[in-house]
């Protein structure tokens, strides 16, 4: 028997799985984010409404988060290596069945149901094995591999306009069925890794492998409310910032240049903020707060820019919005899942993190459709980013609530703390996420 390592390994292997992390983060949340390009063309094909055809990303979107608890617990189970290669097949049958719709409700099954099953089995088990490979450059590797969203956003943005221009929607989506088949390689590369702590054999209660038993943290549980709020307005620009460029009179170019904008910020911001929540200067609950609140600032930005003269203007407002929103919504990204370890210890991080995505597609069903229909009422997406900005500084107003997430008067005592890996960094104040510098330097000591 390979005997367990002392710790996670903080780099080796763990390098060619945040790698697969990466072009798995890109195929689900990257692609889902330029889908957006697609929807004017579906409304126009089949003669309906933008909140109709809304319904088909998120449901997508809704599918992917709600279903990620199944694959956690699949991966639990069975591995994440299977279970990653089996959405990847799933994933790319949902775009090739799409290809071929007669009716907005083929669409609704093959890219809502099938695809976005698919997607629930790839990103959480990726993403959980990613953060059991590293401790001290944990937050720097899931930036890293959460800037495939960005990266493939700058990528299919303006290419899925081409394929859309070329091919029309239908020979765009059988060729992201092609692309999205490369999920499946991506899950062969995550090596199974057994650390201290692991369970003797995975559990066989269903309510156990799901990992519901982690609401009994209160830390985790205030996490989670909070989560599910930021998620009611995170993903509309996935869904419409393309359409909101095109109405501001933007043309299809210059509407996949707003993305690719967003997408360039976005991915900046991940890894700046990774290496940043890494050197433990501030502690992950107040930076989580204070961008989080900076994303929701961002969404209203966004949806207060005017109109422009022509088609032919750039958009100059615009690009500055969507930066900055990227920058924001980028630095966000890496926090929410690197602060999960310390809420629920490394052995239940895979768990942990299918339920925040289950609980962000409470508001990621809600986002979408909301817009949507906000949008058919007032003609325009102005009220559907300000509202959806709304639910973003909710969301950030209940982080407030977690230990460490405000400063404190009090001096923080040094004694000695337990390990990251039990899970208990939130219910002590003093701890914190350890950093290349020590176990001391992320510790409060003013006000």
């Amino acid at each position: 028997m390979t005997p367990k390592p002392a710790g996670p390994p903080d780099g080796g292997w763990g390098w060619v799985v945040a790698a697969a992390a990466f072009a798995v983060n890109g195929l689900s949340y990257g692609l889902l984010r330029s889908l957006g390009l697609a929807l004017p063309d579906l409304a126009e094909h089949f003669d309906r409404s933008a909140q109709d055809t809304a319904w088909v990303s998120a449901l997508a979107l809704a599918m992917q988060q709600a279903a990620s608890p199944v694959g956690s617990a699949l991966s639990t189970r069975w591995g994440a290596r299977p279970v990653v290669m089996v959405g990847g097949v799933l994933t790319s049958l949902g775009f090739v069945f799409s290809a071929f719709a007669q009716s907005l409700l083929h669409l609704y099954l093959g890219l809502g149901l099938l695809a976005g099953s698919g997607w629930a089995l790839v990103f959480a088990p990726a993403l959980g094995t990613l953060s059991r490979y590293f401790s001290r450059r944990r937050v720097l590797a899931v930036g890293l591999a959460l800037t495939g969203n960005g990266a493939s956003s700058l990528l299919l943005a303006p290419a899925l306009q081409l394929l859309l221009d070329t091919f029309g929607w239908r020979g765009a989506l059988l060729l992201l069925g092609a692309v999205t088949l490369h999920l499946t390689p991506c899950g062969a590369l995550l090596r199974p890794l057994a650390l201290p702590g692991d369970p003797a054999a995975p559990p066989r209660n269903p309510l156990a492998a799901l990992g519901l038993g982690l609401f009994k943290r209160r830390a985790f549980s205030v996490f989670a409310l909070g989560t599910a709020l930021v998620g009611g307005g995170y993903f509309v620009p996935y869904v419409h910032l393309a359409p909101h460029a095109l109405d501001r009179g933007l043309g299809g170019y210059g509407a996949a240049l707003v993305v690719a904008v967003a997408a360039v910020g976005d991915a900046g911001a991940r890894l700046v903020c990774g290496w940043l929540a890494d050197q433990g200067w501030v502690p992950l609950p107040r930076l989580l707060t204070v961008f989080g609140a900076l994303t929701g600032l961002g969404l209203l930005a966004v949806g207060l820019v005017p109109a422009v003269g022509s088609e032919d203007d750039w958009g100059g407002a615009l690009l500055a919005a969507s930066g900055a929103y990227g920058l924001s919504a980028g630095s966000y990204a890496p926090l929410v899942f690197g602060v999960l370890p310390g809420l629920v210890g490394i052995g239940g991080v895979v768990q942990a993190t299918g339920l925040v995505m289950m609980l962000m597609s409470l508001g990621g069903l809600l986002g979408p459709p909301l817009s949507g229909f906000l949008r058919d009422e007032t003609g325009d997406f102005t009220a559907s980013f300000l509202v959806c900005g709304s639910f973003i500084l909710s969301g950030s107003f209940i982080y407030m609530g977690l230990p460490r997430a405000l400063p404190s008067c009090r001096p923080a005592s040094p004694t000695a703390t337990p390990p990251l890996e039990t899970g208990e960094l939130l219910r002590v104040p003093q701890v914190a996420l350890l950093p290349p510098g020590g176990p001391h330097s992320t510790l409060d000591t003013t006000c």
